[in-house]
């Protein structure tokens, strides 16, 4: 119930603050050119708040915040009295409107942009993109790795860490090919407090047949990247207290030694024996101090995100601290924070777009869309790890509505752009019978999206 009031609160938090950009989008430009306007309402609905201002306008804040509106003067929806038909959003010149209607999802990716500098101005603590190896049978499988390596490209493109990988290796899904470029990491040289490869090897792997399904594992694993993890250690750094391990009487910093009589020889081995032994007592042995001590545990019985049963006993071992040569901090002056986060900004403009044509092909799933759900898992998870990260979770959600407000259905900003572009061409405005029709096929389009994202987001739980 915590983590869903959690989710719940980061969630309107987020929502509310893009959905206040957007808007103010189309009023700032609006005022600009001289329209009247009459409502500015964050959310829908029965109204919780409301103000009118001295310049007229009534601000609302409205009970259902999934969503909110510009209304302005239209002689197309009231009567607008002689004295203020100067005022109306349908008398101003074509282009006036389509700067209006297009101010929405600007503001929306300068948000992003002055997020993202924000962010990079505090410092986001992240890792370089080290493999430690690579899976059989897969893409990355060619890559010969006898010690760890460094990604420095994807498909051209420069990484720094595994972010940057991740949004990279997106963009060429369905793609027949992507190239990554390697270097050992023993190979670093320092060079003006730097560190840069004394020497790159390129790979091209053949993706033809790679399937990715991002409910399930990161693209760098679907391809068969193994990241580089420090080296896991048998003592426990954490016990649950409603676990199998705590009621058994296991404590943090015991040390794993054995289970049922056969020595620890790895985590993922221990992992695989818990797993398969759910409500099945175990007997496992750990050094406390100088003393041997041997426990009867009972994993718990839970359900993978396949539906299977697994076992669990509720403890997390030590993991060695990562080496100074793999971290990385990314942090930037006061105008480089500019040109990183403008350039982050059209990273993600890029691979949401390319995510949306490779959608319309088929080369990515449906059900890869994600709905409301998945967006306050988000929201609640960034806002868990930090400012910094719920910042970056914000920008990212930001340029993710401004380019589904973009998307030419009727009923979004980038429907209205449509007609006004084609009247443009044509000298005069489309028809309002046609506009009709496009609203109520678009409407119907964006139900079916939110339908099926609804959908995946119920399948996830």
């Amino acid at each position: 119930m915590t983590d869903f009031l959690w989710n719940l609160g980061s969630f309107i938090i987020a929502l509310g603050i893009l959905i206040t950009v957007h808007e103010y989008g189309h009023f700032w430009v609006a005022r600009r050119c001289g329209v009247k306007v009459e409502r500015f309402s964050i959310g829908f609905g029965k109204a919780i708040w409301r103000k009118v201002g001295q310049d007229g306008t009534e601000y609302v804040l409205a009970l259902i915040p999934l969503g909110g509106y510009v209304k302005m003067l239209d002689e197309r929806v009231d009567e607008v009295p002689e004295s203020l038909k100067d005022h109306a959003f349908n008398r101003k010149s074509v282009w006036q409107r389509i700067a209006i209607v297009a101010a929405g999802p600007l503001a929306n990716f300068i948000f992003a942009i002055i997020v993202l500098y924000f962010m990079y101005m505090i410092g986001v603590p992240s890792v370089k993109p080290v493999i430690s190896g690579t899976i059989l049978g897969t893409p990355a499988a060619q890559i010969d790795v006898k010690e760890p390596m460094l990604i420095t490209s994807v498909g051209g493109k420069s990484v720094s860490n595994w972010e940057d990988v991740t949004y990279a290796l997106v963009g060429h899904i369905g793609d027949p090919k992507v190239e990554l470029s390697l270097t050992p990491v023993s190979s670093m040289i320092e060079v003006n407090d730097s560190t840069i490869p004394n020497y790159v090897k390129q790979y091209t792997l053949n993706t033809e047949n790679w399937q990715f399904d991002p409910e399930k594992e990161f693209p760098a694993t679907s391809l068969g990247l193994i990241s580089y993890r420090p080296e896991i250690t048998p003592v426990l750094s954490l016990v649950t207290a409603d676990g199998a391990a705590a009621a058994a009487g296991i404590k943090v910093g015991d040390k794993l030694i054995a289970t049922h009589g056969q020595p620890y020889v790895g985590w993922k081995a221990f992992v695989e024996v818990i797993k398969s032994s759910a409500n099945v007592p175990l007997e496992i042995t750990v050094q406390r101090a100088s003393e041997l001590l041997t426990f009867i545990v009972t994993p718990h019985e839970i359900k993978n995100g396949e539906g299977n049963v697994e076992g669990v006993i509720g403890i997390a071992p030590t993991q060695a601290a990562w080496p100074d040569k793999m971290k990385l901090q990314l942090e930037y002056g006061f105008i480089e924070s500019f040109v990183v986060a403008t350039d982050k900004t059209w990273q993600l403009v890029d691979v949401s777009f390319k995510m949306i044509g490779k959608l319309l092909t088929g080369d990515v799933s449906v059900k890869n869309l994600s709905g409301p759900i998945s967006i306050a898992q988000g929201a609640g998870n960034s806002a868990e790890f930090g400012l910094v990260y719920f910042l970056g979770f914000l920008a990212l959600i930001s340029v993710n509505l401004g380019i589904m407000n973009l998307l030419p259905l009727p009923v979004l900003d980038g429907g209205h752009l449509l007609y006004y572009f084609i009247e443009v061409i044509k000298g005069s405005p489309v028809p309002e019978k046609v506009q009709e029709i496009g609203f109520r096929f678009g409407a119907a389009m964006l139900l079916m999206l939110m339908s099926i994202a609804l959908f995946n987001d119920f399948s996830r739980l």
